[in-house]
């Protein structure tokens, strides 16, 4: 207790590494503190027997420090983890300290339940989606472009002599003066070689390409001839092919049925006259017939191709009626 309080007079009265004077309160910056303030009760230089929490990569523990080990620096402090479960971390730190002063058993199990709720909060923040800030760094871009802009000159500059080089070389300009690297020489035929084979290979398959197009559209151009064929011969089929319609029976009208009672009376009344001029009326009949058909054949011309005319047939009425024995059977066409 004698050299706790000697130290402790040295360290209040005069100058400590850990200690930082503010205008209202000093505080300490010593890792094993308790509180953090610089007091007599919670100094960790001034106290031989000491106790406190500290956390370690996400595990919790308890720090002891007794007067027999204080000589002994790599066997000073007694380390103990402790659980997870905040009840019984208590339930450790009050078997652990049960000979020590009520002070430190306080303080420990205030610092046990700020580093616990510390923990369970960045836990929190890690499962969620969080925002990172990237800083735009200016000057490091503008020197990594300078940086590349030179490189790739430098790299043409060395190309084209490497080139010009090998071309006078292969030309002959020196005529085996100077000792070229036989390598780089043969390096750059075979490249040269590569690249003309490349050319050719290229030609061959616009060839092969443009005579495959060739064979395609000749094709289309038989197919689209054979389908014309085709549909002209349809076309010829269904003109040869001449709609004709029948008529069977009519039926009567009204009107054509009193004109034909109207005629029949007539012929009646005069059947007598009829009987007297039949002779004639045969002959000019006959006559108007052979007329008829001289003038219808004039009137149809030759043509060098028969044409398909689509006609129907007329219909046409024929009616008989008997008269008495003394006259003769009249007949009328309509």
């Amino acid at each position: 207790m004698q050299s706790d309080d000697i130290t402790w007079s040295i360290i209040n009265k005069t100058f400590c590494s850990f200690k930082i004077q503010t205008k209202s309160q000093r505080f300490c910056r010593n890792e094993f503190n308790l509180t953090g303030l610089c007091s007599r009760s919670s100094c960790p230089l001034a106290n031989t027997q000491y106790a406190t929490i500290r956390e370690e990569q996400g595990i919790i523990y308890l720090y002891m420090r007794t007067a027999e080990r204080a000589f002994f620096p790599a066997r000073q402090w007694e380390k103990v983890k402790l659980s997870r479960n905040f009840v019984k971390a208590l339930q450790q730190i009050d078997e652990n300290l049960v000979f020590w002063k009520k002070y430190f058993r306080q303080k420990c199990r205030q610092r046990l339940l700020k580093i616990t709720q510390y923990l369970t909060r960045m836990r929190n923040l890690k499962l969620r989606r969080q925002k990172k800030l990237i800083p735009i760094r200016r000057k490091i871009d503008l020197r990594i472009k300078r940086r590349e802009e030179k490189a790739l000159i430098a790299a043409r500059i060395d190309n084209a002599i490497e080139k010009q080089l090998l071309q006078r070389l292969k030309d002959g300009t020196y005529e085996r003066i100077y000792n070229f690297p036989q390598e780089a020489f043969n390096v750059r035929l075979e490249d040269e070689e590569e690249e003309e084979s490349d050319i050719e290979e290229e030609e061959v398959d616009e060839k092969l390409e443009e005579v495959e197009t060739d064979e395609d559209v000749e094709q289309q151009l038989e197919k689209e001839v054979m389908k014309e064929e085709r549909r002209q011969e349809m076309d010829s089929d269904d003109e040869s092919e001449v709609e004709r319609e029948f008529v069977v029976d009519f039926e009567e009208s009204d009107d054509e049925e009193m004109d034909l009672e109207d005629a029949a009376d007539k012929l009646a009344l005069t059947s007598e006259e009829e009987e007297e001029d039949s002779g004639d009326v045969d002959k000019e009949s006959n006559e108007d017939l052979s007329e008829f058909s001289l003038k219808r054949k004039k009137s149809v011309k030759p043509s060098r191709a028969p044409k398909v005319v689509k006609h129907r047939s007329k219909a046409r009425l024929e009616v008989e009626y008997e008269e008495p024995e003394t006259s003769d059977k009249v007949k009328i066409t309509s």
